[in-house]
């Protein structure tokens, strides 16, 4: 329902109404008249039509200064709305207001602010997490519905994890930046804090964009990139302890627990290569892009500056050109590390953070206790992928505990449904975008990133899910000349976990063209899957593995097939 005049100003004063010194949410708030006049302009049909927002102060509103939490720029105001910001208004939101941050976007804890230091909505005595802790906590408060913020290094995951709402961090370059007081102009992304992943829907659909004058945003490709299904099944958790404090150890695995009724496989990894990713953030050269992006604003030096932040932001002055360089080299051997982890799962499961600090262990140590709250949220941006935190209960203590959600780039779709189901929210029906399709499991050279999946993609197909098959297959490596060949056949005493295979979408001219590829002795069958479901798929004739060898103790084709040794993942 559209906002009226009235409803708008009832709205802003119930916001001012609630001010409270010791939660400074906010650092401008619009005077009344401003929201009333905004409200009446709303048009009826927009799809966020009725919806009041917040945004982070170092997103550009007209009229209004972006002092990005420091005082100095408050008598600046932008002479153009943020790009992101207009979006939002455009498809019928009705801004209420500016919100604090840690200053310059520098900072996980939301203490790092002259305005003052915002606290988690569960606890006056603990951090209400940053940077962007002013949207997170005025949607957890129930003031707004939904929030703008940014994410560079966690800073919309975590205050989100810490006040027990849901924090949508996109792909990088899907929402754009133009109009946003950068922090690391290539790894920023404007984020969403909602109280439910249903909220976020329609925000993240206004706010996605292919922006003309962001020189880092980019399209959402026509079709999904190959290897991101449709369906999310397959999850990936650490293979090994996280380090994390008591309290959030006992959450963590109570949201493991959780995990397998949401997912259908749960898959253990080594996450070595993504938290080594996320240290370079700020033990290795990125430092220098916050420098070059507002290290001109450091200076000169005064009590509007926060002191951490000048700190942390200046050795970035330093950073030669020779480490930049080798900054990236290294990043890119770490991210082929992490690439065939996504062959075997869709999104992979995390804690925001290791722990939930006080004030007055920020205090003590605002350096470290800041450092290790990015352990497992540092990585994502650099590695080019998405991410979704989400509630997960309660710790012992009382304290929100949260998880995310993170997957390849452009996943954003099938993974806030993932989210949704975690919260136990409507999931949008996937098959709606499978029509006129039939799926046909493949289990050998056809699988993601294997030699063959060029043919099934070339003939217009989609990943539609990861699945397993029921008992009673085994997996044999076929005798032969060429790619090494599988045989996937129905013995009765295969494996108890099944052969690991794919399902995917082909358009039914595509099937006869893909069956003429395939020799002998393999041919379309029916395949059982794990849950009871059948769909096509290629099976070996008895007579056609006589001589071929049995590699069903390795679960699928691609650990089969895997190398093994020295630099193999």
């Amino acid at each position: 329902m559209t906002p009226t005049a009235p409803d708008a100003v009832a709205a802003t004063r119930d916001v001012h109404r609630a001010a409270d010194p010791d939660q400074p949410i906010w650092i401008t708030l619009l005077d009344p008249a401003e929201v009333a006049d905004a409200a009446a302009r709303v048009d009826p049909a927009a799809p966020l039509a009725g919806t009041t927002a917040a945004v982070k102060d170092n997103l550009d509103l007209a009229g209004h200064p972006t002092t990005a939490g420091c005082p100095a720029l408050a008598d600046r105001p932008a002479a153009s709305t943020a790009t992101a910001v207009r979006r939002l208004v455009d498809a019928g939101a009705v801004i209420l207001g500016k919100t604090n941050l840690d200053q310059f976007a520098t900072g996980l804890v939301g203490t790092r602010s002259p305005y003052g230091a915002c606290h988690s909505v569960a606890s006056a005595a603990h951090v209400s997490g940053g940077s962007s802790s002013g949207s997170a906590v005025a949607v957890a408060t129930g003031l707004v519905p939904v929030a703008l913020g940014t994410d560079t290094a966690g800073s919309g995951r975590v205050p989100a994890a810490f006040n027990g709402i849901v924090g949508v961090k996109p792909t990088r370059g899907l929402i754009s930046t133009a109009g946003v007081l950068p922090a690391c102009a290539s790894l920023d992304c404007v984020t969403t804090f909602t109280r439910t992943v249903t909220e976020a829907r329609p925000a993240l659909a206004a706010l996605t964009w292919a922006d003309p004058d962001d020189p880092w945003s980019r399209p959402v490709p026509a079709r999904p990139p190959a290897g991101i299904a449709a369906r999310m099944r397959a999850v990936a958790v650490p293979d090994r302890p996280l380090g994390l404090d008591p309290a959030h150890e006992v959450a963590w695995r109570t949201a493991l627990t959780r995990l397998r009724a949401v997912a259908a496989h749960v898959v253990e990894v080594d996450v070595t290569a993504f938290l080594d990713a996320g240290r370079l953030l700020y033990e290795g050269p990125w430092l220098a892009a916050r420098w070059a992006a507002f290290g001109q604003l450091l200076e000169p030096d005064g009590p509007h500056l926060d002191p951490t932040v000048c700190d942390i932001v200046r050795r970035g002055r330093d950073v030669p050109g020779a480490d930049v360089f080798a900054g990236l080299d290294r990043l890119a051997a770490l991210r082929r590390r992490t690439e065939p982890i996504w062959s075997d799962v869709d999104a992979l499961l995390l804690p925001v953070t290791p722990g939930h600090p006080t004030l007055a262990e920020v205090a003590a140590d605002p350096v470290g206790v800041n450092a290790r709250l990015g352990r497992f949220t540092n990585f994502v941006n650099l590695l080019d992928l998405c991410a979704v935190a989400v509630p997960a209960g309660q710790r012992p203590d009382g304290l929100p505990f949260g998880v995310q959600l993170i997957s390849p780039a452009f996943a954003d779709a099938p993974l806030l449904d993932l989210a949704a189901a975690w919260c136990g929210e409507p999931v949008a029906d996937a098959a709606d975008d499978l029509t006129g399709s039939i799926a046909v499991a493949v289990a050998g050279a056809h699988l993601t990133g294997l030699p063959l999946n060029p043919q099934l993609v070339g003939l217009g197909g989609r990943l539609a899910y990861r699945a397993r098959t029921a008992p009673g297959y085994r997996l044999y490596r076929l005798a032969g000349p060429g790619l090494p060949r599988p045989g996937l056949v129905r013995t009765g005493d295969g494996p108890a976990g099944g052969i690991a295979l794919e399902v995917w979408q082909l358009p039914h001219q595509a099937v006869g063209a893909l069956l003429a590829t395939v020799p002998a002795p393999l041919g379309l069958g029916s395949v059982e899957l794990d849950d009871g479901s059948r769909v096509a798929g290629f099976l070996a004739e008895q007579h056609g593995v006589r001589d071929a060898v049995d590699v069903s103790a390795a679960g699928g084709w691609r650990a089969a097939v895997r190398p093994v040794g020295p630099g193999s993942p």
